[in-house]
């Protein structure tokens, strides 16, 4: 059975998003990056694996060494996705604070 990744599955792991926070400001080798986690390197793998698949990190063969970098489109891709969610929240949580300001003011 073959099952699709869901980027959002991807990044609700805690390690995952910590992977991306790395990988975000330079491209790093896999090993260089299960050395900043507590995790066997296949644990780091396997979620390394799962961010490639679902496209937020990218891999190019330099000789041996195998990078990993950042795909900022993905990203940007959630995060055009989640934008009107926050704009609907940010607008609620307005609403609430000018109507706490009246009652704090009478």
């Amino acid at each position: 059975m073959n099952l699709r990744r869901d980027v959002f599955q991807a990044i609700a792991d805690p390690t995952r998003r910590a992977i991306l926070l790395l990988v975000a400001s330079q491209s790093m080798t896999a090993g260089a990056i299960a050395s900043n986690f507590d995790t066997a390197r296949p644990t780091v793998s396997k979620h390394l694996q799962i961010l490639t698949e679902c496209e937020l990190l990218e891999q190019t063969q330099n000789g041996r060494e195998v990078y990993y970098h950042f795909n900022a489109n993905k990203m940007k891709e959630v995060a055009d996705f989640i934008e009107p969610f926050r704009k609907m929240w940010d607008d609620r949580f307005n609403k609430i604070e000018s109507i706490m300001k009246k009652y704090k003011s009478k």
